[in-house]
């Protein structure tokens, strides 16, 4: 779309008429920035609630106008679109700038256009799962080198904010999502990684094939190294696609013995056949399996992901293993709530599609799955087939809770299912208690939905809270009255 587009350098946007699509997070800063660089700005954002209000509100005394309830119409005289994050290729707003041969940049674009000359270098992650956890593991090793560093980006931090701060850093640990790489085109990263690839998001991209596209946009123009999931081959094919910085090497990483220009395991030691001298013949030792919070496979390969990009910046391998042991997850992600009579009580509300689901459940030998929610237009017969030998049970709950249950009778027809039907405030407990009811000691009662949470809850987080606020009235023998 922006190929044709009329050129527009950063430093000629004084007086130049720049709309910017959506307000939020990655917005707001866009507009100011803008709007401090000479530019006449325009904000289009299509919701009109109590929160747009307030934004627009900090804005309009800056000169910046703001229309509210209205992101579909180019505003007159547009000749540049900033965007954040969400906003489909095929919004009509878009569309109308492609007819007007209006170039369109993304908010991380614009803060990699801005970068000064003595800008730090980022380290940039991306994939299907995994991208936040690995990127605060990125920025714990960092830190743990004595860098000063930040975990940025897609993680709730705007690069626009950083680049155009006061504060020093040394590198940047850079979350980036599909859609903030389709929009930035000009990113050249000093080394990046795709973690895993799987079907998400597809009614955004419009294919597979275009997901997978935009995730390898964050390979082009990396100088030390694109790091690759060994496991997942079409993350190694990106590589090969890329067009790199000479001398720019492709380094695996892998759950499994590595081979050289790899990172693995070895013995429940995580090493470095990359980084070193000898790599035919030399591993470095960096850290435990045990040093890993939580050790579950998907979390290690987390976890040599990170340890990968620090590699490739000069991190010694001490400082791996002290940030591996300093990083602490963020909720919901693979969370241990509490032990009840035996069983364990897992909250990973954070998978919120079939490959995070799938690596959640693959971490542990005997499950009562609790799943549901919306699907997104996912399938679930692979997940539930790989999964089938573990489930102890499964309790359904959610708006598509249907097609789970329905891939559970072809492929796990003798596991004990119960399904809710209902979505009131009280379901969530009334799932822990059927849950608890299936489970045994030893077993795990896991709550990694494989669905978006928001036909229940606003969103993943109030889903987890739910879910670990029934955990704990179990623990201690209440019952709600809701029940």
């Amino acid at each position: 779309m922006t190929s044709d587009a009329v050129a527009i350098d950063v430093s000629d946007l004084a007086g130049r008429q720049v709309t910017v699509a959506g307000l939020g997070v990655s917005g707001v800063p866009a507009a100011r920035a803008l709007r401090g660089l000479g530019a006449s700005v325009t904000v289009v954002n299509g919701s009109d609630g109590e929160a747009q209000r307030a934004q627009a509100a900090e804005l309009e005394p800056l000169g910046i106008t703001v229309r509210l309830g209205d992101g579909e119409t180019l505003p007159k005289g547009t000749e540049l679109i900033v965007t954040t994050p969400g906003w489909k290729p095929t919004s009509p707003l878009f569309l109308a700038a492609a007819e007007a041969n209006v170039p369109i940049w993304g908010d991380v674009e614009l803060a990699w256009r801005l970068r000064g000359e003595d800008a730090p270098p980022w380290l940039a992650v991306t994939g299907t799962n995994g991208k936040t956890t690995t990127v605060r593991m990125l920025a714990a090793i960092l830190e743990a080198a004595g860098l000063r560093t930040a975990a940025v980006g897609n993680i709730g931090v705007s690069l626009l904010d950083i680049v155009l701060g006061d504060e020093p850093y040394d590198v940047l640990a850079v979350e980036l999502s599909s859609y903030q790489l389709h929009w930035a085109p000009s990113l050249r990263a000093h080394s990046g990684a795709v973690l895993n690839l799987a079907p998400d998001h597809l009614d955004w991209h419009g294919s597979m094939a275009a997901y997978a596209a935009d995730k390898g946009r964050i390979y082009e123009g990396n100088q030390v190294a694109c790091v690759y999931n060994v496991a997942d081959p079409a993350t190694e094919d990106l590589v090969r696609a890329a067009d790199v910085e000479e001398g720019c090497r492709a380094i695996g990483f892998t759950l499994g013995t590595p081979g050289p220009s790899q990172l693995g395991v070895v013995e429940n030691i995580l090493v470095d056949r990359a980084f070193v001298v000898d790599r035919q013949k030399q591993a470095q030792e960096l850290a435990e399996v045990s040093d890993v919070n939580p050790p579950a496979p998907h979390n290690i390969a987390n976890a040599l992901a990170a340890a990968a990009l620090a590699r490739s910046f000069g991190v010694p391998p001490k400082a791996v293993r002290d940030g591996l042991r300093a990083f602490r997850p963020d909720p919901h992600r693979v969370e241990h709530v509490a032990d009840v009579d035996g069983v364990a009580y897992i909250d990973d509300s954070k998978a919120t599609n079939t490959h995070a689901a799938e690596a959640s459940l693959g971490a542990y030998e005997h499950i009562v799955w609790i799943a549901g929610g919306l699907a997104k237009g996912a399938t679930f017969d692979e997940l539930v087939l790989t999964a089938a030998r573990r489930l102890r049970g499964v309790v359904l709950i959610g708006a598509d809770r249907a097609l789970i249950r329905e891939a559970l009778a072809r492929h796990a027809a003798d596991v004990p299912v119960v399904d809710l039907d209902r979505t009131d405030t009280g379901a969530m407990a009334a799932a822990v208690r059927e849950a608890a009811r299936l489970a045994r000691p030893g077993d795990t009662v896991l709550m990694a939905p494989a669905c978006a949470s928001m036909d229940m809850f606003i969103n993943y987080n109030k889903r987890g809270d739910a879910f670990a606020a029934a955990v704990r009235d179990l623990a201690s023998g209440r019952v709600p009255d809701d029940q």
